[in-house]
């Protein structure tokens, strides 16, 4: 199971592009709303979420969870208890944690991003404490995987599928999507 974790304010292409792309893989994607039942992103898109955040259990099914950014999203997200005991849960069962766009300052905050090859926003490369900031388009690195922003989302998702389920099965949605 993959947790996509929607605040008020998120960004989103950034949520909207990866949960799209998992899902056309046959991952079992579940979008968490936190604070609320309906969710307005940063653009005015509402959107209802499967679970909210009280129907989250940490558990061995979650393989990955997934940090939009966006503002006020990123803060928001930042604020939550939920999102913070499952960013603690994945980092140490060792599963993936994937932030775009501003999201990734969250992981730099709390130290999970030292000496690891990370990207993030333009403007937020201060919060990557002790990680390698490249300014690439999507860093992986070890089960933390981030990208620079929007313009970025679905090179993004086809990332968190290769890591998923392999290189061919990212190449194969690349050109079905018609992404090359």
């Amino acid at each position: 199971m993959i947790l996509v974790f929607l605040a008020n304010g998120f960004e989103e292409t950034e949520a909207i592009a990866p949960i799209d792309i998992l899902r056309r893989n046959g991952k079992d994607v579940v979008t968490v709303g936190i604070g609320e039942e309906v969710i307005t992103g940063s653009h005015g898109l509402t959107v209802v979420p499967d679970v909210t955040e009280i129907d989250v259990t940490m558990s061995d099914e979650i393989e990955m969870i997934v940090l939009p950014g966006g503002m006020p999203g990123t803060l928001n997200l930042e604020k939550n208890r939920t999102v913070q005991d499952a960013v603690d849960y994945c980092s140490e069962k060792g599963r993936y944690i994937a932030a775009i766009c501003a999201a990734p300052s969250i992981l730099g905050r709390k130290g999970l991003l030292k000496g690891r090859k990370a990207t993030c926003f333009p403007g937020f490369e201060e919060f990557l404490e002790g990680a390698e900031f490249t300014g690439g388009p999507v860093e992986c690195d070890g089960n933390f995987i981030t990208a620079r922003g929007a313009g970025v989302a679905i090179e993004f998702g086809l990332k968190l599928v290769e890591v998923l389920s392999g290189k061919p099965a990212s190449d194969n949605l690349k050109e079905a999507m018609r992404c090359v």
